[in-house]
């Protein structure tokens, strides 16, 4: 698997490539390439959200002071976006809503992103030891690769029922990917 990574800067890279993917969205003109923008960024921010929700922030509580509230506050962050995303997920670009409805996720998006970088993350790093960080980030890194790829508002987003009803959705995920011809782009 390579040399361990630190678990906050997997996330950071994360953060770095969504952003990449609504500058791209921002400039767009082609309703194909919106979409499949669109597509990469839900499956990015989908498989991101299941590793932090499996990982980090059980993390986050054993370790931060008020770290339920964090991780709470974090996962409604989650639950506002999945809920965006799920309306994207498929919507024609041609639809009226589209647009804004991609403009209010980068908005959420934005400010989850910031509120991690700025806070909960440069606590983290003092918190937890290297070795800590790098183990979390392997584990981040798995979750991510077996993670579903379209948003599930209503399944858990708390251990130990995420944990377990994730592998389901992920594999109903890659057969509806395969069938549409969303697995091949990304």
């Amino acid at each position: 698997m390579g040399e361990s990574q630190d678990v906050l800067q997997v996330l950071v890279k994360d953060h770095r490539e969504v952003e990449r993917l609504f500058a791209a969205f921002d400039v767009s003109t082609d309703t194909v390439q919106q979409r499949e923008l669109v597509d990469h960024m839900i499956i990015e921010l989908v498989r991101h959200t299941i590793a932090e929700e499996e990982y980090l922030y059980p993390a986050i509580r054993r370790v931060l002071p008020s770290g339920d509230a964090i991780a709470d506050r974090e996962i409604a962050e989650h639950a506002e976006a999945e809920r965006t995303m799920n309306a994207l997920d498929g919507m024609s670009p041609e639809h009226a809503d589209f647009r804004p409805l991609v403009e209010a996720l980068e908005e959420e998006i934005r400010a989850h992103v910031r509120e991690e970088e700025d806070d909960v993350f440069p606590r983290l790093e003092q918190a937890l030891s290297p070795e800590e960080r790098r183990t979390l980030g392997q584990k981040v890194i798995r979750a991510k690769e077996h993670a579903p790829t379209h948003p599930h508002p209503h399944a858990p987003d708390k251990p130990p029922f995420n944990k377990a009803l994730a592998p389901g959705a992920a594999l109903v995920d890659r057969v509806r990917d395969h069938l549409t011809g969303r697995a091949k782009r990304y």
